[in-house]
């Protein structure tokens, strides 16, 4: 368990305000991402999610500079036929 920095209003009207939140420790299926910058001038991830029968395909087009957004592999889809 670890204790994590946050920053949260308690309504559409109040201010921000510094906190922290109890966090449990990652596993082996948690992905850590470190937010360095979050919430001002509309920054934001945009992720394209394939299936893991993807992967390769995925691979090509890194390789080809062919990618607009990150990939995440939706790990459910190793369940699917």
């Amino acid at each position: 368990m670890f204790i994590a920095k946050a920053y949260s209003a308690a309504s559409a009207t109040s201010p921000l305000a510094s906190g922290s939140i109890p966090r449990r420790d990652p596993t082996e299926h948690d992905v850590q991402v470190e937010i360095l910058f979050c919430g001002r001038h509309n920054i934001t991830a945009d992720v394209e999610i394939i299936p893991i029968q993807k992967v390769n395909e995925a691979c090509e087009r890194l390789l080809k500079s062919d990618v607009k957004y990150r990939f995440s592999i939706d790990m459910a889809s190793l369940k699917s036929k």
